[in-house]
């Protein structure tokens, strides 16, 4: 029996050979396993654009582990970070950098609005004491695409440093690290990459990295000393998810067979297009307009039906073999339904169709 297709944000539906990959067990000291942590950071610091002067830094966890540890370590105990909001990601950002005792500013452009980087802009000028700006490239509670190249162009000019959460963008929209001048990118294996969930990574400048020596909040999320130990030893400090990195290994491999980035964000381009026309011709109405849409997740206005509910639509669907993924929104009533994934546009199709049989069967439609 097939697995339901995952129309989520991650994890997502991988293919048949990143399973595979992961039937086989590995010692995590083995000099196997360390030439294969090797050859993935490599890898993914090559698709971040990087540079010589990045390094690559894997973590246990999920991508929010990854974000916490980037900000942990790279933000100084004395620093404040700016963090640009408009949706739950970016909110999460402010809040871990608030409990990990951060001074914090937060520049809110509400739930319909991509980030300004005019605004931006004047924050910074305003306020001498931010060292560090926070940004979500495609905050995945909406689906929102904000202006990464324009934001990171006015952190430069401002003489600030950038850390950037590219968790649901990185392998198919542009992040080139070096270009950028950022001193973090941020992201996980079990999105656009199309990998196991368990990994997040930091691609960070180096020199960022062995500055910040016993400035992280935590022992564990410390990625100086995660770095250090790996230059040192070609290993992880603590037990790493061995198997996980195996998937990522073959999930990379497909990644450069399909063309790599520009591969992916064509067949995600082509899987969003359809379903945003699938979603017309259900009479459904996007949250967001095209133009700051970004191809990885859709959010969608729930019916105002008075026989509509998430919670049967979801269940109709996953009977379907679809898995929807409830709205992350606080004002209005909404879902959202990804494109990402090893899925393609006869796997749109078809959850369009499930959702159009399941509105029916509810007699919203």
């Amino acid at each position: 029996m097939r697995d339901p297709i995952l129309l989520t944000p991650g994890p997502l539906t991988t293919s048949l050979a990143t399973k595979a990959a992961m039937l086989h067990d590995l010692g995590s000291w083995d000099a196997d396993f360390n030439a294969l942590t090797a050859e993935v950071c490599a890898r993914l610091a090559a698709v971040a654009e990087a540079g010589a002067d990045y390094a690559c830094v894997p973590l246990q966890g999920s991508g929010t582990f990854a974000v916490e540890a980037a900000v942990g370590t790279l933000v100084p105990r004395d620093g404040k970070i700016l963090v640009l909001v408009n949706g739950a990601y970016g909110e999460r950002m402010a809040e871990l950098a608030r409990v990990m005792g951060r001074d914090l500013a937060v520049l809110d452009f509400g739930e319909t609005e991509a980030v300004d980087p005019a605004q931006v802009a004047r924050r910074l000028a305003e306020d001498s004491r931010i060292t560090h700006v926070g940004v979500i490239h495609v905050e995945t509670s909406t689906g929102i695409l904000n202006p990464l190249p324009e934001v990171a162009q006015v952190v430069r000019e401002a003489g600030r440093r950038l850390i950037v959460d590219a968790m649901s963008a990185f392998a198919a929209l542009p992040t080139p690290a070096r270009e950028l001048g950022c001193d973090a990118l941020v992201a996980s294996a079990n999105k656009c990459l199309e990998g196991a969930p368990g990994m997040g990574f930091v691609v960070a400048r180096k020199d960022a990295l062995l500055s910040a020596k016993g400035w992280c909040h935590s022992h564990s999320l410390d990625l100086h000393d995660q770095y250090h130990y790996l230059q040192q030893t070609g290993r992880w400090r603590f037990t790493p998810p061995t198997h996980v990195v195996a998937a990522l290994k073959a999930a990379l491999d497909q990644f450069d067979a399909e063309g790599g980035r520009p591969g992916r964000l064509a067949r995600y381009q082509d899987n969003c297009e359809r379903l945003l026309a699938g979603l017309e011709g259900l009479g459904l109405k996007p949250f967001l307009p095209r133009a700051i849409q970004a191809p990885i997740i859709v959010t969608v206005h729930a019916p105002v039906h008075p026989r509509f509910s998430f919670p049967d639509l979801y269940r109709r669907a996953k009977a379907a073999g679809f898995i929807l993924y409830p709205g992350k929104l606080t004002r209005v009533e909404t879902f959202r339904v990804g494109c990402i994934g090893a899925i393609g546009t006869a796997e749109i199709d078809a959850a369009v169709d499930a959702m159009g049989r399941a509105l029916r069967a509810m007699g919203v439609l």
